[in-house]
This record gives C-alpha cells, sequence and structure tokens, in this order.
C-alpha cells in the first residue's frame, strides 16, 4: 500500500474522487466481553436518559446489527480539532489559528487562552464576538468584518484567517445578520459506532463509615446562605425563602426527605440496580470519516482563478488528513470506561465517483504533516496563502464579568448529581 503524496492528493481534490475515508475498527481495552459506556441522552425532553441504539443493517445480505453511538458527529469533530491543536502547539503543523487570550486576568487564568478549534461554533461563536482585537470588539475589525461577508461562494477571508472552520464547518447564527448568516456545510463527517450492542445493568451503593442514618423531624439541617458553610442545623443562620421561612437542606443529588443527611451527601445509599445506564458489550467498534471533496470543490474563491481555488481546497483537504492522523495518535480514551484500542494503523481510501474500487493509501502522522505544509506552500505560490500573523483576542470587559457572576452562582448553587 503507497503512501498518500502532495500530487495524488491534489488530483484527487480537482476532480479525481468524490471523498476520502477512513474506516477504523476498534475494541475495548479491557477485552472481548468487557463493557464500554457511551454517552447518554434525554429521550424526548423526558429526563431520563438512554443510549442511542438502533438497528443498522449491514452490506446487502438481510442481516441487521444492533448499534450504539460510542462518540457522535459533533463530538468526533472537537475531538479532531483538538488533535489538530495538539500538532499546531507541538510545531509540528502551521495553519492560522486566532484565539481569544485570558491569561492576563487575574480570576480567570485558568482559562489559559481559548482557541478557535475548542469554540463550539468556532470563530463564530459568542466567545469571539464578544472579545477585543487592538482594542476593537471582534466583529467590528477588519478580520471580523471579513469573517462576517465570507460565504461559501466566496471563502476566501474565512481560508485566510480559519480554514479549519471550512473543513469542521460553520453557522454565523449570532453574527449581524442572525439565522441568515452564512453556513459552510461540514466537510469533515465522523462517528464511532458499536455492533452487535447488549446493554448491561449498573450497580450502585454506599456505606456510611460514620453510620449516620436519617434523623429526627425537629433534627433536620437547613441550607445557609455561606456556601462555604453548605448547611446548619441553628435556624438563625439558615437561609430563607421569600416568605421567611427557613430553607431545609436539599444540596446534592440523593433522593431522601428534604434536609434529612443524604440531601447534605452523608448516610448510605440503598444498593440499586440501573437497567438502563450500565453500559453495552459489542463485537466491535468502527469509527468511519468521511471527507466530503465534493463538498470542499463546491466552495469558491472571489478573484482567483480554478487552479488558485483548487489549491486553496487541497489544502483544507490536507487539514483533513492531518486530523486523521493526529487522532490516531492522541488515541481513543472517549470518556470514563470507554478506552477504546484500535486493531490497525490508519489508512485512507479514495473513492471514485464510478462506483470502482476504492484505492487504499497510508497516512501516518509525519506525512500527513508533511502533505499540509506542500498544500500551503503550493497554495501561497499561486497567490492565496494563510494569514501568519498571530490572531489574539482580549476578552471584552463585560465577558469577563459575565464570567464571574456566573461563577458566583454556581458555587452558590452546586449543580445536581
Amino acid at each position: 500500500m503507497s503512501k498518500l503524496t502532495f500530487s495524488r492528493l491534489r488530483e484527487a481534490v480537482a476532480g479525481d474522487a468524490v471523498a476520502m475515508r477512513s474506516r477504523l475498527t476498534l475494541q475495548p481495552a479491557g477485552g472481548d466481553g468487557d463493557k464500554v459506556f457511551p454517552p447518554s441522552y434525554a429521550v424526548d425532553g423526558q429526563p431520563d436518559h438512554r443510549y442511542a441504539v438502533e438497528e443498522r443493517r449491514i452490506g446487502d445480505s438481510e442481516d441487521v446489527s444492533v448499534t450504539v453511538l460510542l462518540d457522535s458527529v459533533a463530538s468526533q469533530a472537537n475531538r479532531a480539532e483538538l488533535a489538530l491543536l495538539e500538532g499546531w502547539e507541538r510545531g509540528e503543523l502551521s495553519f492560522p489559528v486566532p484565539y481569544v487570550d485570558f491569561s492576563h486576568d487575574d480570576g480567570l487564568t485558568d482559562y489559559d487562552k481559548l482557541t478557535v478549534l475548542e469554540a463550539p461554533h468556532r470563530l463564530a461563536d459568542a466567545i469571539f464576538r464578544d472579545s477585543l482585537l487592538d482594542g476593537t470588539l471582534f466583529r467590528f475589525s477588519d478580520v471580523g468584518r471579513a469573517i462576517t461577508d465570507a460565504t461559501p461562494r466566496d471563502a476566501t477571508e474565512m481560508y485566510r484567517y480559519s480554514p479549519t472552520s471550512l473543513l469542521f464547518g460553520l453557522w454565523d447564527s449570532t453574527g449581524p445578520r442572525g439565522g441568515l448568516g452564512s453556513k459552510f456545510q461540514r466537510q469533515y463527517v465522523s462517528e464511532i459506532v458499536g455492533f452487535d450492542a447488549v446493554i448491561g445493568k449498573k450497580v450502585g451503593s454506599r456505606i456510611d463509615p460514620l453510620q449516620i442514618e436519617k434523623v429526627a423531624t425537629d433534627d433536620r439541617a437547613f441550607n445557609t446562605a455561606d456556601s462555604d458553610e453548605v448547611w446548619t442545623f441553628d435556624e438563625e443562620r439558615a437561609e430563607k425563602d421569600r416568605k421567611g421561612k427557613p430553607v431545609f437542606a436539599s444540596r446534592g443529588g440523593a433522593s431522601g426527605e428534604a434536609g434529612q443527611p443524604s440531601k447534605i451527601n452523608h448516610g448510605n445509599v440503598v444498593p440499586s440496580i440501573d437497567r438502563q445506564a450500565g453500559g453495552v458489550t459489542i463485537s466491535t467498534a468502527v469509527q468511519t470519516t468521511v471527507i466530503s471533496l465534493a463538498g470542499l470543490r463546491r466552495l469558491r474563491f472571489k478573484g482567483f482563478e480554478l487552479p488558485a481555488e483548487a489549491a486553496a481546497r487541497t489544502a483544507v483537504a490536507a487539514l483533513g488528513v492531518a486530523a486523521v492522523a493526529y487522532q490516531y495518535e492522541v488515541d481513543f480514551d472517549l470518556r470514563s470506561r470507554c478506552l477504546l484500542l484500535p486493531a490497525h494503523a490508519p489508512r485512507i481510501e479514495l473513492l471514485a465517483r464510478d462506483g470502482s474500487a476504492a484505492e487504499a493509501i497510508e497516512v501516518d502522522r509525519e506525512t500527513a504533516a508533511k502533505l499540509l505544509a506542500e498544500s500551503v506552500a503550493y497554495a501561497d505560490d499561486m497567490g492565496i496563502p494563510w494569514v501568519v500573523d498571530e490572531i489574539r483576542l482580549q476578552p471584552a470587559p463585560k465577558l469577563l464579568e459575565l464570567i464571574r457572576r456566573s461563577r458566583k452562582v454556581a458555587v452558590a448553587e452546586p449543580m445536581e448529581a
């Protein structure tokens, strides 16, 4: 199997292929029969949660497999972005990465900086909207206006400042045009699915070493207004409701009567069985990634001839190849109790429009980094370069104040488990 070269990638993007596909077989780290834990989702707006289980037909046969979603398209995109970010931070990959710098605010240094690869809506995110570039609100800066005006029919400025937004998609719904803001279709689509899924059971219990059980009705605990103290038996120090009555303790997620030890995270937890969220066993898992070259070819770059447009599209495709290679390198530890191991190295298949057999090509981190560098240099030679200068924003004072107020509430009202 040959390795992917710049010339082959350029031919594919120019029209030789419709898409690039990667299918990676994965297995639970614990081996056959070990459970993995998928993400859970609210069901039709109800408070209970379930796994995303469905039936899928396999191939041309009548066989149907019960599958479970282990990592969604959106989650996979975020992981691919973080893999690219790691390559960028190492200096192995070079591309524009605008970011908001929080490191100079004494109360928020834990954020350090937040990049376009971490913001949920990428460069159109409200975090960027509510930050300053050279002292000007981002949307009113030259860069911000260029981003606002970018469309799939003229993606030049988005390409120059944030090419990853063209790869992973962007909807500028929080900008000046609201819901009519530009939409860039996601060209990188990936998900991880487990096959032959069987849902297991989860058990839970807790023995309190202090043997604290119920207290008398007259001894029930109260919430306190002081978040550091959490609770008290003293009614005078208790938090008061609108009618001035003391509020019985209700912090924490344990069931039970308000004011009882379970509400302040003391006491035993009765052994129980959860039949809906006990993980799953699977025969195998597969990560399927598709990079749409047909979609990339719909991106236009106003003022440039076709060869330059093709060069820009090739550079974005090279970012997609790097995302596949680098995500493999950062492993598949999806969440607690969901570590998957790949059964083979990543490879990319070039899919022709005539339905002929896919052309399989090897790809690794070094090859991907070289491909990206060659693609960027070629586009630069064709007169359509990326912006190499640092794009550093600072959070606007109102954004900092919003964060502080939100944190204050979060401390006073901890989330229920």
